[in-house]
């Protein structure tokens, strides 16, 4: 057993939470990475025992395409910060991991740049795939050279060649000497070469007996990354995928054989298959937009924090905040976010407090990081489970649909409902669009603070025609109006043109972005 076995995480993507400008001047303007310090409090307050933030190196623009892998981002400040940060999770028993970006590097990089500089003469020619010096790339640079994802902005590392090798075991080790971390995300592992990934792995071993690796995998068998010799752990999107559209289909055959599928391919082991399961990232919408019904919340995470693999939460979504794609832009996925703004969530915001005690039952329930999963269970509308450790059984039930519901399951004695203090005996009473975790009630029982909590009606699922819309502003421009300004001057343009149907109306209300709304709104004129 180690750290990361009963471990909770939070995700921060710090660049964007502090507002940091979106290019880098690499001069050091605010020390702004020293603003993210209250939320280590937040952090540990929810429950979460381990963070996952990057990237955070020395970078030209988003931050994965790197500059300098021994320098904290200058728009975050500096590796005294950097480390005073780690040190302080430390204080509060939260374990820290970095993002590992060692597929590519970014064209400021110093190898690349000695390559423009020197060409075939450079020592750094060999560091990079495929360089040829009789091509070209789109800056022009009169040689061309293999890039990731198609943007020549992120050239790829040649991860055969040794001096790239031993550079990279370097850093890791430079990490762990400098910020005492105690792991690494492996950005876009599932491209890295597996040679490459053993020596990562080796390389771990060496500076932690305990440090984690794990990896950012889409698609695939996870079981080819997952081994004594690679990963610890893989980022598990088909979870992830099945936990919203299993919400929105009310299909929840999807997610139950999704579950099935990676523990048998664990070999119906926990322990063998321990995937990074999640909601949303920093790469995908949030789960709140992307639930049509916003009670689901509820559920999708029940789920998500019992199921076997390792739990995690990002920034923010916690107090249900929306997140979706634009123009092809990620920039809303990673917000700025004052956390004083949010500092009654504890006691007065549904979905923070639902995801405080969650993460507090999964600290305080073994069974839920080391328990077998035995399906109990199922239909497309409800979905129930056990998670057995050591002859100590939690029951999960879950229920998508609009009624309350009764399942008959088998039990050996009384359970009691750690989220609503409810208790049962062959029949669990399961609430509409909600989810239970029942433990035996008895003497191994942990302390019950029963949760207790209604997800709003006005934010999950409230009718169009109930949602009460200003007037709108006469003169005014609609760069300067509010979201709901704009709303109702849309709603108000779209009577005139004739009827407006429900379906119309909640198309209106769920487009909360300003600069889209203000595209719409123009659109009539």
């Amino acid at each position: 057993m180690a750290w990361f076995d009963e471990a909770v995480f939070y995700h921060i993507y710090p660049i964007g939470l502090v507002d940091a400008p979106k290019l880098n001047s690499y001069e050091i303007s605010e020390h702004r990475l020293n603003s993210i310090i209250p939320w280590i409090e937040h952090i540990a307050r929810i429950n979460c025992n381990a963070l996952y933030i990057g990237p955070l190196f020395e970078s030209v623009g988003h931050g994965y395409e790197t500059t300098d892998y021994k320098k904290l981002d200058s728009r975050l400040g500096t590796n005294e910060d950097l480390k005073n940060f780690v040190s302080l999770c430390h204080e509060k028993g939260i374990r820290v991991i970095f993002d590992g970006v060692f597929n590519h590097t970014g064209r400021d990089f110093f190898a690349f740049q000695d390559i423009k500089k020197n060409r075939e003469n450079s020592q750094y020619k060999d560091w990079y795939c495929n360089v040829n010096f009789g091509g070209n790339n789109e800056y022009n640079d009169g040689f061309s050279y293999e890039n990731w994802g198609g943007h020549d902005l992120l050239v790829k590392l040649n991860q055969h060649s040794p001096a790239v090798r031993e550079y990279i075991a370097e850093v890791i080790r430079f990490w762990v000497r400098e910020f005492d971390i105690d792991g690494i995300r492996l950005d876009a592992a599932d491209v890295l070469d597996f040679g490459y990934m053993q020596m990562l792995r080796s390389v771990a071993n060496e500076v932690k007996s305990d440090f984690w690796l794990m990896g950012e995998v889409i698609h695939g068998d996870y079981i080819r990354w997952i081994n004594e010799g690679k990963l610890h752990s893989v980022t598990n999107y088909h979870l992830h995928k099945a936990l919203y559209s299993g919400h929105n289909d009310h299909n929840y055959f999807e997610i139950a054989h999704t579950v099935k599928r990676l523990y048998e391919m664990g070999g119906n082991r926990p322990e063998d298959l321990k995937l990074y399961n999640f909601t949303d990232n920093h790469d995908v919408e949030r789960i709140y937009t992307k639930l049509n019904n916003k009670k689901h919340y509820f559920p999708a995470h029940v789920l998500m924090y019992t199921l076997p693999g390792v739990a995690s939460i990002y920034y923010g979504s916690e107090f249900g905040i929306e997140g979706k794609k634009e123009w092809g832009s990620d920039f809303s996925l990673r917000p700025a976010i004052d956390i004083n703004e949010y500092k009654n969530a504890y006691t007065e915001n549904p979905y923070t407090k639902l995801i405080s005690v969650l993460g507090k039952i999964r600290i305080e329930n073994k069974a839920l990081s080391y328990g077998d999963y035995k399906e109990l269970f199922l239909t497309n509308c409800q979905y129930a489970f056990s998670r057995t450790y050591e002859g100590y059984s939690v029951i999960i039930t879950v229920n998508n649909a609009d009624n309350d519901c009764e399942l008959n399951l088998p039990s050996n004695g009384e359970y009691i409902g750690l989220l609503s203090g409810a208790r049962a005996s062959g029949v669990f009473a399961v609430k509409a669009n909600s989810g239970e975790i029942w433990v035996p009630a008895n003497e191994k029982a942990p302390d019950i603070v029963p949760l207790k909590v209604e997800i709003p009606v006005e934010e999950s699922g409230i009718e169009p025609e109930e949602k009460m819309l200003p007037n709108v502003p006469q003169n005014k421009p609609y760069e300067e109006m509010t979201v709901e300004e704009l709303q109702a001057a849309i709603i108000a343009r779209m009577e005139k043109n004739g009827p407006v149907t429900e379906r119309m109306r909640q198309d209106v209300f769920e487009n909360v972005y300003h600069n889209s709304l203000v595209t719409w709104i123009k659109s009539f004129n």
